[in-house]
C-alpha cells in the first residue's frame, strides 16, 4: 500500500482521555467525601462533548466551549454543583493536561522518518498545542476541524485537509480507533487504518471496538502499524 502521509485522530486514539478526566473528577470528589462512579460520571461527560461537537459547520463554538457546557451538564445530571469554580476549571483543564497511550511518541518519532504525520482531530489547536508539549509530540502539521469550521464525520472536513496538505486522498491513511472517523474517510476516498483502544473508555470499553472490514489496516497498536509501514 502506497501512501504519502498518515493523518491521526488525536482524541482517544493518542490520548488517554479517560484516565485523565476520571481522575479529576475523582478528586474533586474525594475534597467533598462522595464516593460516585466516576468511570460513569466520565464517560457521560464524553458523550455529551461529542453530541456537541461531531458535525458541526461554522459553528461559533470549539471544542473547548463544548467541554465547559458538558461539564455543568453532567455535574447537573449527577448531583455535583457543590463542586466550586476551581473545582470545575481543573477538570475542563484535564483536558490540557492529558498524558497518551504509551506506544504512540517512539511510534510517532519512527513514522516521520519515513511519512509525514498530521495530528487531524475536532480538539481545538489550543488543546492539541498543549498535549503535544506535555507529551513531545512532534508532528509535522496540527490541523483542527477548528481552523476547517467543519468538524468530522462531515465529508468537507476530510477533503479539506487532503487539499491544504497538496496530497490526494487516495494517497493519505486516516489512522483511528474510531468506526466512524475511518469510515467517513474512507467515503471521501482515504486509506484507513484501526489502531484498537479497548481501554480508551476505561472499564466499561468502547461503544465500537470491532472495526470495519473495509479498514486497509487493523492493528492491536502502534508499534504493529510502524512495522507494517516499514518505519
Amino acid at each position: 500500500m502506497q501512501v504519502r502521509a498518515l493523518t491521526f485522530d488525536t482524541g482517544g486514539t493518542i490520548l488517554d482521555w479517560h484516565s485523565g478526566l476520571c481522575s479529576s473528577f475523582q478528586k474533586a470528589g474525594l475534597h467533598h467525601g462522595m464516593s460516585l462512579d466516576w468511570h460513569a460520571v466520565t464517560n457521560d461527560y464524553r458523550r455529551l462533548a461529542m453530541k456537541g461537537i461531531v458535525g458541526q459547520i461554522q459553528p461559533a463554538f470549539n471544542m473547548d466551549d463544548v467541554h465547559r457546557t458538558a461539564l455543568n451538564e453532567v455535574l447537573a445530571k449527577y448531583s455535583l454543583l457543590q463542586f466550586d469554580t476551581q473545582e470545575r476549571w481543573q477538570i475542563f483543564h484535564a483536558w490540557h493536561e492529558l498524558a497518551c497511550w504509551p506506544d504512540f511518541p517512539p511510534a510517532l518519532a519512527r513514522i516521520r522518518q519515513k511519512l509525514p504525520a498530521i495530528s487531524f482531530t475536532m480538539l481545538p489547536v489550543s488543546l492539541v498545542l498543549d498535549v503535544s508539549r506535555k507529551n513531545d509530540l512532534d508532528w509535522d502539521v496540527v490541523i483542527s476541524c477548528e481552523m476547517i469550521g467543519v468538524y468530522k464525520p462531515n465529508p468537507q472536513a476530510y477533503l479539506k485537509t487532503a487539499q491544504w496538505l497538496g496530497i490526494e486522498p487516495s494517497e493519505i491513511l486516516m489512522v483511528a480507533c474510531h468506526n466512524f472517523d475511518l469510515t467517513a474517510a474512507r467515503a471521501c476516498g482515504f486509506k484507513t487504518a484501526f489502531v484498537r483502544r479497548p481501554e480508551e473508555w476505561g472499564p466499561e470499553g468502547p461503544p465500537d471496538p470491532t472495526p470495519h472490514p473495509d479498514c486497509d489496516i487493523v492493528v492491536d497498536g502502534f508499534d504493529a502499524l510502524t512495522k507494517i509501514l516499514g518505519a
